[in-house]
């Protein structure tokens, strides 16, 4: 079952927000079916012969994905694995990484994928998650542009502007330290906060002269040649995005996050290998021309990242960024966030603890 669940605005994370800052592929290719089919028919037959010794708790796992899409979804590759365990996949939509922090800070979801900046301030409002696992992310996909014919040439320009983004999304952080290496401060624009799926129509449109966002939509309003762009994320010091889950779902299902794991690093690994057949089957479910989809496609980080001491470090400078800037009331501690090492060990497969 997909459910598509529309954004609310005045929720924990936007009310939390706005008060740190005034104003705040269903159908699988022939080709990855030809390339896993065997292989998937033995895990499953494998996995079928141990339905009884699984210590999995949930029969139903509730995954949250964004708008921008999510191929793990699209392949039903976790459905064909945890079928035979007994174990259902539901799917939720949301509009950007906070609406999904808060549906998983009230239950309605045990894991999603989000950038670096949603789990922050999703701990910051008391929300009880861990981090699985990261994403790689080279910041090609996300971008601060203004329309073609804008007098607004760099960065620097940005002083006194209005500038629309999602707050607490990556999208905050990115502004932060591109208005940083312009020799600029937060303060200096003005902040407009509107998930991506409203500001995009409202941007092709000419209403807003300034837009921190990225794939589908920025590819989109490239090819409509509709958008000139500032500067990439590229360069900037982001640790990259995560699977976050809830915390006791983690603790009490080690052996599914696992499988999850597995399974997730398998299709990046075909992803990578195969662009324009990715491209092809998330097209159909992007209502998106195929050439702006391979354009999304041939900038899309690949890889998983298992929680290390290092990325740790990376994503604890983010929190401490926030704070310094003022958008975070007292300072984060992200390691009461994660898992112990022992927790880390039993829910990493081995491609992904030996990277």
């Amino acid at each position: 079952m997909i459910t598509t669940v529309k954004p609310r605005y005045f929720n924990i994370f936007h009310r939390f927000t706005l008060s740190l800052v005034p104003g705040l592929l269903i159908a699988t290719s022939l080709t990855l079916v030809g390339c896993t089919q065997e292989s998937q028919k033995a895990t499953n037959q494998s996995a079928a012969s141990n339905v009884s010794d699984t210590k999995i708790k949930t029969k139903v796992l509730h995954m949250g994905y964004q708008q921008a899409g999510d191929l793990i979804r699209v392949t039903k590759v976790l459905e064909k694995r945890l079928e035979p365990l007994g174990v259902k996949v539901e799917w939720a939509q949301f509009a950007q990484g906070p609406q999904l922090m808060e549906a998983m800070n009230v239950g309605k979801i045990d894991l999603g994928s989000v950038g670096e900046t949603p789990p922050i301030f999703a701990q910051a409002a008391g929300a009880q998650i861990v981090y699985v696992v990261g994403k790689q992310n080279n910041g090609r996909k996300s971008a601060i542009a203004v329309p073609p014919d804008s007098p607004i040439k760099s960065v620097k320009d940005l002083k006194g502007q209005k500038v629309v983004f999602q707050k607490a999304s990556a999208s905050h952080y990115f502004i932060l330290r591109a208005l940083e290496d312009a020799g600029l401060k937060y303060s200096d624009i003005q902040v407009q906060s509107i998930p991506n799926v409203e500001a995009s129509s409202a941007f092709l449109e000419g209403k807003i002269p300034v837009w921190v966002t990225g794939d589908p939509h920025l590819a989109r309003a490239e090819k409509l040649g509709k958008v000139r762009i500032l500067r990439t994320a590229e360069g900037l010091d982001s640790p990259g995005g995560y699977y976050i889950a809830g915390k006791q779902f983690a603790i009490d299902n080690p052996e599914l996050l696992r499988i999850v794991i597995e399974e997730m690093d398998k299709i990046e690994r075909w992803a990578e290998a195969h662009p324009k057949e990715t491209a092809k089957l998330i097209a159909p479910e992007q209502k998106l021309p195929p050439d702006v989809m391979e354009l999304v496609i041939s900038r899309r980080g690949y890889g998983l990242t298992p929680i290390s001491p290092d990325l740790i470090k990376k994503q604890q400078r983010v929190a401490d960024y926030f704070h310094q800037n003022g958008l975070l009331p007292k300072p984060l501690n992200v390691q009461e966030a994660m898992l112990t090492p022992e927790q880390y060990a039993a829910i990493n497969p081995p491609s992904i603890s030996q990277k």
